[in-house]
C-alpha cells in the first residue's frame, strides 16, 4: 500500500489543530480562571465562515481585506477557533478602565483585561505548536468577526480569533496581495 502526503494532509492538520487546542487550554490563566472557548472548523464550516466574511465586507471600504482573508481560508484544511468569554476575574485592578469588577460588570460588553490577555497567551501557545509541526498558519481577527456573527461558538464567545492551517509548498496566508 502506498499513501501519498496529499492523502494524509487533512488528517495531519486536524491532528495539529487538536494539539493546538490542548496547548491553548493548558496555557497559564489569571487566577486559574479559564474563560476560553476552543474549537476547530473544517469542511463546509470553512466555506460558511468564508461566505460570512465576504458578506461583512460588502460596501465597506475599510473591510475589503475580509474578502482577501475569506479567499485565503479556503486553502485551509482546518481553522482553529479561539475565543474568550467576558467575565470579570475579581481582581479590581482597573485595567479595563473601571475601578472595580462590579462596575465593569454593569457593562457586560466591556472586556476584562485578564480574559483578553489570557486569550493572547493561549494563541501564542497554539501557534507555537503549529510552528513546531511546520503547519502554515496566521492569526486572523477577520475570521473571529465572522464566527461571532454566525454565533458558531455560542453567545458567550466575545473576542474571537481564527488560525487557519495549511500545508503546501508556499503558505497561502503570507505574501498576500496588498489592498
Amino acid at each position: 500500500m502506498l499513501t501519498t502526503e496529499e492523502t494524509l494532509r487533512p488528517s495531519s492538520l486536524k491532528d495539529v489543530a487538536a494539539r493546538m487546542l490542548t496547548a491553548a487550554r493548558t496555557a497559564p490563566k489569571a487566577r486559574g480562571i479559564d474563560n476560553l472557548i476552543l474549537a476547530v472548523a473544517t469542511g463546509e464550516t470553512i466555506q460558511i465562515i468564508s461566505d460570512k466574511m465576504k458578506e461583512l465586507a460588502i460596501g465597506k471600504d475599510n473591510l475589503q481585506f475580509f474578502v482577501r482573508d475569506a479567499d485565503n481560508i479556503l486553502n485551509a484544511d482546518a481553522i482553529v477557533l479561539m475565543a474568550t468569554k467576558i467575565k470579570a476575574n475579581g481582581l479590581n485592578c482597573g485595567l479595563c478602565g473601571y475601578p472595580t469588577c462590579l462596575e465593569k460588570d454593569q457593562l457586560p460588553t466591556a472586556p476584562c483585561a485578564f480574559n483578553t490577555n489570557d486569550l493572547g497567551i493561549a494563541i501564542g501557545s497554539a501557534v507555537s505548536i503549529a510552528a513546531d509541526h511546520r503547519a502554515d498558519n496566521r492569526v486572523m481577527y477577520s475570521i473571529g468577526i465572522a464566527v461571532r456573527e454566525l454565533k458558531l461558538l455560542g453567545d458567550d464567545a466575545s473576542i474571537i480569533f481564527g488560525i487557519p492551517l495549511s500545508a503546501s509548498g508556499k503558505s497561502p496566508f503570507f505574501d498576500r496581495k496588498t489592498l
